[in-house]
């Protein structure tokens, strides 16, 4: 049988549909606003034996969406090490190094049964306020082995044929801060799950099985037919790029990422030999997230191509073992946002070699995972993990988007408002910081200003962060945008950490504040190559001081009206 191209097309946008109602369901059922409010979080289908992404939601991380399918495979060889699939079964865990990502993110993995045949995987993943371990939220840059980042859970069963395993959620519930808020996002995810079962019910009655799985087959083979043709119509050749991380918050040395992409016909090659070895600190990614961090890039480049696992078929991915992009069981992971920003850095700085119209420059580069934790009057503890915006970098259509969320995402930064009202803070500052965007022909976009001053009595200070040392890169001779740099009052001092980028022990008292200046994005073509006017219009914004301006593009704009 072969499927006609407009019942594909259909079959495509229900099965996508599926996956956005699971989406929203949680966004609109969970407790914590990283989830409810910043959408950390992700549904997919996944093959049945494979675990292979067929379809991701759009509303959802696309990082999470690649690694999760290292997490269904790990849940299939689970059962069938077992041997006790049942219909109604859920898996949940959190653990980095099998699921990637990092430990606060916990997967719930659930095979979908049609007429008692397995017949795909469902699965959720959100981003739980806290899961114990050191350092309230888990962002914790002292990190040097997982168990001191948060408990780790394995695969394990909280519900058996549809009965909740109330001992299993017993023990989640007894290793977090904040067990009301996770056992909402525990029950905003079963709900999701429930209704994406209900959704492929109402699906398959309506096609059948036999049409649905071909048209999922069809999807991934079109998939790869898109990416072959768009990576053979690039010139061959081989093409490097290296970046660094600060340093890893133990040992205050750079770390290197490096990546060699070559081009041979209809066949990409990416190969990160020549990457720093494994770190002591929390830098470490497991090889699944490096490898979803490679799809996430190539989604970025080829924006056309459909979002599923054909897409990976005509790349070979290089990760070198005894890497930090190659982590192993117990090294600590919790900082992985940061190195996925920085390889999504190196392969667009390769690219931009080899087909600079493809790319953007480099974005801000790190979430800057900020908490405050303390208790408050009543002895109510309170925790308030967030993380925070820059600039995006210039690209050959136009300036970069001013304080954008990370590329490695699609999740929105919370708003004032709820942060304010969930925690003792208020934000004295919230705004775009000039002078912060890479010089080009098209600048990147200004990273933000975020000042926080504390209401209760005392609260504990944790920071991991990133690009405090090396500032985003500009492409096609672009400049390099602002360093990131975080400080905070101590009396009527402000002060810097030892790590530029990460912190830990800081305590400030009722009045004092922190104090977060974020990157822009890198500039995308030679300085000299923009318009004056546009270079006014800047400084008449405040986008730009005028000592700046002089400075990134001489004085022609001067005495030009906008």
């Amino acid at each position: 049988m072969t499927i006609d191209p407009i019942t594909l097309a259909v079959l495509a946008g229900r099965m996508e549909q599926i996956a956005d109602e699971m989406d929203a369901t949680l966004f609109r059922s969970a407790f914590n606003p990283i989830i409810a409010e910043a959408h950390d979080a992700s549904h997919g289908l996944y093959h049945a034996e494979t675990g292979d992404t067929l379809v991701q939601g759009k509303s959802g991380l696309p990082i999470f969406v690649g690694v999760m399918a290292f997490a269904v495979k790990a849940v299939i060889d689970k059962a069938a090490r077992d041997g006790d699939l049942t219909d109604g079964d859920v898996y949940m865990f959190n653990d980095a190094h099998i699921g990637g990502t990092h430990l606060s993110d916990m997967r719930l993995v659930r095979p979908y049964f049609h007429q008692g045949v397995l017949f795909c995987y469902l699965a959720s993943v959100g981003h739980w306020h806290d899961v114990g371990g050191a350092v309230p939220g888990n962002y914790n840059p002292r990190a040097t082995e997982v168990f001191q980042e948060a408990f780790v859970l394995p695969p394990v069963k909280v519900a058996r044929a549809g009965t909740l395993q109330q001992d299993i959620i017993d023990i989640v519930l007894r290793n977090t801060r904040l067990p009301q808020s996770a056992m909402g996002d525990l029950n905003g995810q079963l709900g999701a799950l429930d209704l994406g079962v209900k959704r492929l019910d109402a699906l398959l009655a309506e096609y059948g099985a036999d049409t649905v799985r071909e048209a999922l087959d069809a999807l991934s083979d079109r998939a790869e037919t898109l990416i072959r043709a768009e990576v053979a119509a690039l010139p061959d050749g081989r093409w490097e790029a290296s970046d660094f991380l600060d340093n890893d918050g133990i040992t205050d040395t750079p770390l290197p990422i490096k990546i060699a992409l070559e081009i041979k016909g209809d066949h990409l090659s990416l190969d990160f030999t020549g990457t720093a070895g494994p770190a002591a600190g929390p830098v470490n990614i497991s090889r699944g997230t490096a490898i979803a961090c490679v799809y996430v890039a190539i989604k970025h480049i080829f924006p056309g191509l459909p979002a599923n696992a054909g897409v990976m078929r005509p790349l070979t991915i290089i990760i070198p073992d005894r890497s930090l992009l190659a982590a192993e069981f117990p090294s600590p992971t919790g900082g992985y946002t940061e190195t996925i920003l920085r390889m999504i850095d190196v392969i667009f700085s390769a690219m931009a070699q080899a087909a600079p119209t493809l790319v953007v420059a480099n974005a801000y580069g790190t979430i800057n995972a900020l908490s405050l934790a303390g208790h408050r009057k009543d002895g109510r503890r309170w925790v308030m993990f967030s993380f925070y915006g820059g600039g995006h970098g210039g690209s050959p259509e136009g300036d970069g988007l001013n304080h954008g969320n990370a590329p490695i995402s699609t999740a929105t930064i919370p708003p004032v408002e709820i942060l304010e009202a969930a925690y003792p803070v208020m934000f004295r500052q919230w705004a775009l910081r000039p002078d912060s965007a890479g010089a080009g022909h098209n600048r990147g976009g200004l990273g933000a200003i975020y000042e926080i001053e504390l209401l209760e009595e005392s609260a504990d200070v944790f920071l991991f962060g990133e690009r405090g040392r090396y500032a985003p890169k500009g492409v096609a001779g672009g400049s390099e945008a602002a360093l990131n740099r975080f400080s905070y009052q101590q009396g009527d001092i402000w002060a810097q950490p030892e790590m530029t980028s990460k912190a830990v022990g800081i305590r400030i008292a009722k009045g004092e504040r922190v104090r977060l200046e974020t990157p822009g994005g890198g500039g995308y073509g030679p300085a000299a190559a923009r318009d004056p006017a546009q270079v006014s219009r800047d400084v008449s914004l405040g986008y730009l001081t005028e000592g700046a301006a002089d400075t990134a593009y001489g004085t022609a704009w001067r005495g030009v009206r906008t």
